[in-house]
């Protein structure tokens, strides 16, 4: 059994999840400051969700520029890009004059997070040894909640700083920005970019860096052997018929883990809240509980992950929410302050199993020579869902009724419950060069 160096490879696995942190962050930022934006700009439900969404949008870019720049430059020059745009980006919506430069700004940091969201757990799961790769690449998505719960803590703290409160939201997701810029400088590229670039030896000391010797030795020749015949990358490659299968089931997957539904309740607590009578200040309170047990179930699902597996703990995300949504959905149908119970509830099962997991996988199931470019697709997928989703809800709620909307969303989950069952198979223990063969018909 090799000796792996946990403290390194636990170094530099933060440093790129920081990426994360700025997913969760910008993600987290507009439920605290769309009650301010709505009063600034006087947003109707169409331009709340627009200005919601453009978030997603930009990400969709963000995940085809990463892909190439995955592939072509590294990992970490791409990390690095991603990090500059969302520090200048997060200026720029602070500083921003009219809604029209406020939505381009957040467009642009649609374009880090977009990146950082495809190429953090990409990286982690190159740089982890299969038996860690699972709680590794969890660290990803516990910094994507650790900057909704860190930046809903000072939202409410911001709620009676005056009509400009939203402008500091913002212009604070500057300061991780420069963190990270000066965390990707210290990180090593991955050894699998490395061996696919022709840079060997450089490969080699990364792996002797994380597990020594042997562990190099026999990562190296698996990388190898994975390589062969595939030095030349392209989004094409993605559409064969011996790689597209596993493609699909990121896709789906990416975009399940959105229309499930449960990104309203991150996004949208002050609508949901304010339907059964709830203060503004209350209102922001709920976004501090929704963080906290968002971050208490992801640490929970670290632990799970590589114990468990990931497929039983998919299946039961998507069962336990398509039964929670349908206690909501009566909840808010009488306007009953029990909802934020049931919803907490929701949160916590998404934080143990379909958030995680779902980016665990992605990261896992494509094989070595087109990951770059199929965990781009997979991911753009999954923000182009999340754009229909957040731009679509206060539509709809106004449409069908709020509660209706849950029962939409159960009826997701049941499908997505149902598809995991049929496709998804289990990924914990095998190093990513085994999963070739799990999901790549030969």
């Amino acid at each position: 059994m090799p000796h792996f160096k946990t403290s390194y490879l636990l170094s530099i696995s933060f440093i790129s999840a920081l990426g994360g942190y700025l997913f969760g962050f910008d993600f987290a930022v507009i439920s605290g400051a769309l009650p301010f934006l709505r009063d600034q700009f006087g947003l109707n439900e169409y331009w709340e969700g627009f200005a919601t969404g453009s978030l997603a949008l930009g990400a969709i870019i963000g995940c085809l520029t990463a892909g190439r720049v995955a592939d072509k430059y590294g990992r970490r020059p791409g990390l690095f890009l991603a990090a500059l745009i969302f520090g200048i980006s997060s200026l720029a919506m602070a500083f921003a004059s009219g809604l029209g430069v406020f939505i381009t700004a957040r467009f642009v940091a649609g374009i880090g997070v977009g990146m950082a969201s495809l190429l953090s757990p990409m990286y982690i799961a190159e740089v982890s040894p299969a038996q860690y790769r699972g709680r590794m690449v969890s660290i990803n998505q516990l910094t994507i909640v650790l900057g909704i719960l860190i930046t809903n803590l000072i939202n409410y703290s911001l709620r009676n700083s005056g009509p400009d409160a939203w402008r500091w939201m913002f212009g604070l997701g500057a300061v991780p920005s420069v963190l990270f810029i000066m965390g990707v400088i210290w990180l090593p590229e991955s050894p699998r970019w490395l061996l696919k670039a022709g840079k060997e030896q450089k490969g080699l000391d990364v792996l002797k860096k994380i597990g020594g010797e042997d562990f190099s030795n026999s990562s190296m020749e698996l990388i190898k052997l994975s390589l062969t015949g595939n030095q030349k990358i392209s989004y094409k490659a993605v559409f064969e018929k011996a790689v597209f299968p596993a493609v699909m089931i990121g896709i789906v997957l990416a975009v399940f883990q959105q229309f499930c539904g449960i990104n309203v309740v991150f996004n949208y607590p002050s609508n949901i809240f304010a339907s059964i009578g709830a203060s503004k200040d209350d209102q922001l309170l709920q976004t501090v509980f929704i963080g906290g047990v968002n971050l208490f179930f992801t640490i929970l699902a670290m632990f799970l992950v590589d114990k468990i597996g990931r497929r039983p703990l998919m299946l039961f995300g998507a069962v336990a929410l398509a039964i929670l949504y349908v206690v909501i959905a009566q909840l808010l149908a009488v306007h009953s302050a029990l909802v934020g119970l049931f919803l907490l509830a929701a949160i916590g099962t998404y934080a143990i199993s379909l958030g995680p997991v779902t980016w665990v996988l992605i990261s896992e199931i494509f094989p070595n020579h087109v990951r770059g470019a199929a965990s781009s697709i997979a991911v753009l997928c999954l923000w182009a869902a999340y754009f229909i989703l957040t731009f679509t809800f206060p539509v709809l709620a106004k449409w069908i009724g709020m509660h209706n909307t849950f029962y939409l969303y159960s009826g997701i989950c049941m499908l997505g419950f149902l598809f995991i069952r049929a496709k998804v198979r289990e990924t914990k223990g095998k190093t990513l060069e085994e999963l070739e063969s799990v999901f790549t018909p030969h």
